[in-house]
């Protein structure tokens, strides 16, 4: 269950006829997390789809509320992600707890069923949301912990593309059930229930429940006589690993970089416009009727799927945050078109197509570099730490974004965050900027891509 390596590392050990051995380019973990993510998505934009609408339009949200709704559940999100991160490490046991987290999501779709009020509604996002927080972090660091330092940027890109694959169907499905059915907000809902339960047996049933052996390494060759081992005490136990506490956590925070990291996913996700307005602005501009509604996210994953493998290995090879804030400049040219070119035909395709090459540019590439900035023992709390900062500085965003939009309008609410876009970036660049690696990381040489 591996992709073929065409990159065989020098060392790899040649076959009977002299040709080298080419490992694996992607555990097997990645492949089976990936396909859970898939259907996971597949759910979860069904819902994702439909939600701008039915709260503003069927429940009669104005966008304030909406920002403060869709900011509430980011927040939620965030703050259980850094709880799920801290506790995989803690127990060493990353597909418990992103186990949890999935069967936590997946029980609360039905419940959208039986609520059609904005407070039990927003409850039950609020669930949905802790569920997502708490399988993010050890889900990435299982991806991480499969995978050599110097591929993990393919890696993520390999499974964001599976999980973008999931994001691409879930809104033609909910498109197609809003078209044949009736009461389709609800059929909707009942189908995302199913699909979402699906995606924790193929995690039960398919997901290894550990770190693997990372693909491309050839094992060492066996010594010619293999030295005598002691024999075990009677009921000695295996060793364990290193137990996590708090103070491990905590100490993460006196790495450098990894502060630079953090501070600037965190600086950056303020100006980012939720992708809930992003499709409400471009109604709004374009005049996009309902129907058609859904099937926006689509262009955004469908450009996703197709650059996540190349901006990931392209981050390995030239630098992850050279593509990092390249995804940035281009969400920024979005803005821009929504700004100024109201009129132009081909807006939706062009802001779409933006949209969907920030996302290859930053959503696995940001995981890789934070991975290759903390120690293997402490990988799901690294990358919780910096993902709870980037998800609480959005719910930020939705709350100031919609707070603009309804005092403002949507002109000057979004011309707001493309200015505030632009300052974050410079910034972003300046603290980013190459350094000599963090002593207290990893030992193993630093990868290419890591600055």
């Amino acid at each position: 269950m591996y992709l073929a390596d065409r990159s065989a590392p020098e060392d790899a050990k040649a076959t009977a006829d002299g040709s080298p051995v080419r490992g694996p380019a992607v555990a097997s973990a990645v492949l089976a997390l990936g396909s859970v993510s898939l259907i996971t998505d597949v759910s979860s934009e069904m819902v994702t789809a439909v939600l701008p609408l039915y709260l503003v339009a069927g429940l009669g949200l104005s966008p304030l509320g909406f920002g403060a709704l869709d900011g509430l559940y980011n927040g939620v999100s965030a703050l259980v992600q850094l709880t799920g991160g801290h506790l995989a490490d803690r127990i060493r046991n990353h597909k418990l707890i992103a186990g949890i987290g999935y069967g936590l999501s997946a029980a609360c779709k039905p419940l959208l069923l039986l609520a059609h009020s904005l407070g039990p509604v927003a409850l039950i996002l609020a669930l949905e949301r802790t569920g997502k927080g708490l399988r993010t972090a050890p889900r990435d660091a299982l991806i991480s912990l499969s995978t050599p330092p110097e591929l993990q940027g393919r890696a993520f890109g390999v499974h964001r593309a599976m999980d973008t694959t999931g994001a691409l169907l879930g809104p033609l499905a909910a498109f197609f059930i809003l078209s044949v059915t009736v009461d389709g907000y609800d059929a909707v809902f009942g189908v995302s229930a199913c699909v979402a339960a699906l995606g924790v047996v193929v995690l039960m049933l398919f997901v290894p429940s550990g770190a693997q052996p990372r693909p491309g390494r050839p094992k060492a060759a066996a010594p010619p006589v293999p030295a005598p081992r002691k024999p075990s005490a009677p009921g000695a136990a295996s060793p364990k690993p290193d137990a996590v506490n708090l103070r491990d956590a905590l100490g993460l925070l006196r790495l450098p970089r990894l502060r630079a990291l953090a501070g600037c996913a965190a600086l950056l996700g303020f100006t980012t416009v939720s992708d809930a307005f992003l499709y409400l602005l471009l109604q709004d501009r374009t005049g996009i009727g309902e129907r058609w509604f859904p099937l926006l996210p689509l262009g955004t994953a469908a450009v996703f799927l197709l650059l996540a493998v190349p901006a990931g290995a392209l981050a390995d090879r030239i630098g992850r945050r050279t593509v990092f804030l390249t995804g940035h400049a281009l969400l920024l040219a979005g803005y821009g078109l929504l700004l100024w070119a109201p009129g132009l035909p081909a807006l939706p395709y062009l802001v779409l197509a933006l949209h969907g090459m920030f996302y290859a540019a930053t959503d696995g590439v940001l995981p890789a570099a934070v991975a290759a900035t903390v120690p293997a023992k402490l990988r799901a709390t690294g990358i919780a730490l910096v993902g709870t900062g980037q998800a609480l500085s959005r719910f930020g965003c939705s709350l100031a974004f919609g707070a603009a939009w309804t005092v403002l309008g949507s002109g000057p609410a979004l011309a707001a965050a493309a200015a505030g876009l632009c300052c974050c970036a410079a910034v972003a660049g300046f603290v980013l900027r190459p350094t000599a690696p963090d002593g207290a990381t990893d030992r193993a040489p630093h990868p290419r891509g890591t600055r």
